[in-house]
């Protein structure tokens, strides 16, 4: 039997229509836990960009749900009005984040539910929408089980294990990706010790990795990013496990900035490397990874950290939100659907198409 997680959902839904968003500011944590009710689009707009709402996963599900706020409200007998609000919105959030590829696989999911029922009353597309987003939702969290007990196997009793950002229940609807693999190997009985890479510069590693896995009692120790490699020379690391915001059709894996050195130092110091992610993060459309997206960040995320000023006013700054570790450089990809290892064009379509 598994065991739910000990803190508020990272968001949900709450009341019918009209509805509201309910979501963790993660900016605050770990200090403060405060839950942000959202009514306008505008305000999940700016949730996904500020990182009040982060992790691929989380990402999505929050556009689904910013579509239905966005439309909720409009005439139920205008039907020409409702399509127009909805493209808006669809539009609009698409401009949030460019990385991650779940804000615009839900979107897309969305648009072609409304595009089924574009010809019955605003209020019944306004149904067919939330009850899709709520279909969005249970699916993460039956994906997040389902990669945490396929993950789980890779997990030695007693082994150590470096994770590097937070891919958790604050990155999706549920147990996370590949910190499920965790919980799911701890709800197995298995003892084990969790290295959590700090992340600079938000710290997502040190805020709310730490965090989680403090909640659920799982050993974790918290080290500098530039740190992990000499761990790693010192034989205490058996695995290293990260998440990812969009995987190319050829396994190339965009991540938080700092995954792709991990991802060599494993493969100089013979660790395995793995990918936990839902296969909505698999992005087909993009044939390899120097095709994704990178998003870059304000200078102020590296100079002014949390407020405090760390480098000379004027100082010029190169901040990537992510980068790409190379298929070649992946044991294996760990999806719902199943487990890729070493990942090719060939072997992804073949998961898509299971």
């Amino acid at each position: 039997m598994t065991a739910p997680l000990d803190f508020e959902p990272t968001l949900e839904w709450a009341g019918g229509l009209p509805g509201e968003l309910r979501m963790i500011d993660q900016t605050l944590l770990p200090t403060e836990t405060r839950i942000l009710t959202l009514t306008r689009v505008e305000e999940v707009h700016d949730a996904i960009r500020r990182l009040v709402v982060r992790g691929a996963p989380a990402i999505g599900l929050a556009a689904a749900y910013g579509l239905v706020l966005a439309v909720q409200n409009e005439d139920d007998e205008d039907v020409s009005g409702f399509a127009r609000a909805f493209v808006k919105a669809r539009e609009y959030l698409a401009t949030a984040r460019p990385t991650a590829v779940n804000l615009f696989w839900a979107l897309d999911d969305l648009e072609a539910v409304q595009a089924t029922v574009s010809a019955l009353p605003p209020l019944a597309q306004k149904k067919a929408l939330l009850d899709r987003a709520h279909e969005l939702y249970e699916a993460d969290r039956v994906a997040c089980r389902e990669m945490g007990r396929l993950g789980a196997e890779f997990v030695e009793p007693g082994g150590g294990y470096l994770t590097h950002c937070n891919a958790g229940g604050l990155a999706t609807a549920d147990y996370g990706t590949a910190l499920s693999v965790f919980f799911a190997a701890q709800e197995a009985g298995k003892a084990f010790q969790v290295y959590a890479d700090e992340t600079r510069p938000l710290l997502q590693g040190a805020r709310l990795t730490t965090w989680e896995l403090m909640r659920r009692t799982i050993p974790v120790t918290l080290l500098c990013d530039n740190a992990a490699g000499w761990l790693m020379s010192s034989g205490r690391v058996n695995g290293v496990f990260v998440g990812s915001d969009r995987i190319a059709a050829n396994g190339d894996v965009a991540n938080k900035i700092g995954t792709y050195s991990v991802a060599i130092l494993a493969r100089a110091h013979e660790i395995p490397f793995y990918v936990v992610a839902p296969t909505s993060t698999i992005d087909p459309a993009t044939p390899t990874g120097p095709e994704i997206p990178i998003e870059e960040r304000s200078s102020e995320e590296i100079t002014e950290g949390f407020g405090k000023r760390t480098a000379p006013e004027g100082a010029l700054t190169y901040s990537p939100a992510f980068d790409v570790t190379p298929a070649q450089l992946v044991t294996a990809i760990i999806t719902e659907k199943g487990v890729v290892e070493a990942p090719t064009t060939e072997k992804i379509k073949a998961l898509l198409a299971s």
